[in-house]
């Protein structure tokens, strides 16, 4: 079972590895599952590992210089993993964001992204975890 300390250390691992452009941290950090998928801004919605993965490796071979910020991240722990609701900051636009996070055989890894734009700034003093 994971804590709110691991799960929000999972969701940082997260934005490092998308900010470092790193495709082999990312893929370290998704689930091995079938139950995996994401939904990126104005993206479809992706299902599997293999979809999941080369949207990234599309996203990071762009070039970009995309810097994702995490804000305000609210951590939910279950038995099987968690779920952690964040604000991304990039540039001038500010996007809501939902990561589902499953544990398998220890580890807690991605099984859901999903991000879309967000038109209200996070309300002052929101809290960072709830159990």
């Amino acid at each position: 079972m994971a804590d709110t300390d691991a799960l929000l250390a999972a969701n940082t691992a997260f934005y490092a590895a998308f900010n470092a452009h790193d495709l082999e941290a990312m893929a370290t950090l998704w689930s091995e599952g079938d139950a995996t998928s994401c939904i990126h801004p104005g993206w479809p919605a992706l299902f599997g590992r293999e979809a999941v993965l080369n949207s990234w490796r599309d996203i990071f071979a762009a070039g970009t210089t995309l810097t994702v910020t995490c804000h305000h991240p609210r951590a939910w722990v279950s038995s099987d993993g968690g779920l952690v609701v964040c604000y991304e900051a990039t540039g001038d636009q500010l996007l809501a964001a939902t990561n589902l996070f499953r544990c398998e055989a220890g580890v807690l890894h991605l099984q859901h992204h999903q991000a879309g734009p967000c038109a209200e700034p996070p309300p002052a003093g929101l809290g960072t975890t709830l159990q």
